[in-house]
């Protein structure tokens, strides 16, 4: 993303900031995603390498559905009655979000195929904390199954989130443990893919739970390398 929660840049200086990255990343050959909902953002980023575009806007400007059309790349449409960088807590869905995510969510699907995009391009996300009190979030995640009668794989992103400071009473950077209880969640819920910021913790805690449940094959010769076994001698 080239962009924060901070005041908004002009499409032209999210491009000089996104495309570099883009570039180096797809080079080392990753799979690169791009967080923006300005079409002339998207379409030099996926020039430059990236594979999707997540739109947090929840396709407030269509024209982002004509650029994935167009390259063939995939779309993550997210739920949100928030503008761009607008902080809505929307009272109004107490007792009814989930009817509002799967409404908005079905439409914007008919959007996007409507202007070319094929559904195999599309994935959902249905926008922990964006325009949701913390409970709101937790009443969506809570139903997350039932988002999968929508037909599209799921992009979760509960890192660092609002609902789990909420919860835990702990800042951003203090919320890995509630962070990683909600991946568990989200996966057991079938969540296709993660978004996190602790990345080599996350892939830790899923290499360990995966383990446990059978869901990963472990040899059974395994060993701890000694050098593993305590912690390295400071010099």
């Amino acid at each position: 993303s080239g962009v924060t929660n901070r005041p908004a840049v002009s499409a032209e200086e999210e491009v000089a900031r996104v495309v570099p990255l883009v570039e180096r990343v797809s080079a080392l050959g990753g799979i690169v995603s791009v967080d923006t909902y300005k079409p002339p953002v998207a379409l030099a980023a996926v020039a430059a390498g990236a594979s999707l575009v997540n739109d947090v806007s929840g396709l407030r400007d269509p024209e982002l559905a004509d650029v994935c059309a167009q390259t063939g790349a995939g779309l993550v449409l997210m739920h949100t009655r928030a503008a761009p960088k607008q902080k809505l807590l929307d009272r109004s869905l107490d007792g009814r979000v989930l009817a509002d995510v799967e409404q908005f969510l079905r439409e914007r699907i008919e959007l996007a195929v409507s202007l070319g995009v094929r559904p195999q391009q599309l994935m959902l996300d249905p926008g922990p904390d964006f325009g949701k009190t913390p409970s709101q979030t937790v009443d969506v995640l809570r139903a997350l199954p039932r988002l999968h009668a929508l037909g599209r794989p799921i992009l979760l992103a509960v890192s660092r989130k609002d609902f789990v400071g909420a919860i835990t009473l702990r800042p951003p950077r203090a919320r890995l443990a509630g962070t990683l209880a909600a991946v568990g969640y989200g996966v057991d819920a079938g969540a296709h893919i993660l978004r996190v910021h602790d990345v080599a913790e996350a892939a830790d805690y899923l290499a360990v739970r995966g383990a446990l449940t059978g869901e990963a094959e472990l040899d059974s010769g395994l060993l701890l390398a000694p050098d593993l076994r305590r912690e390295p001698q400071s010099r």
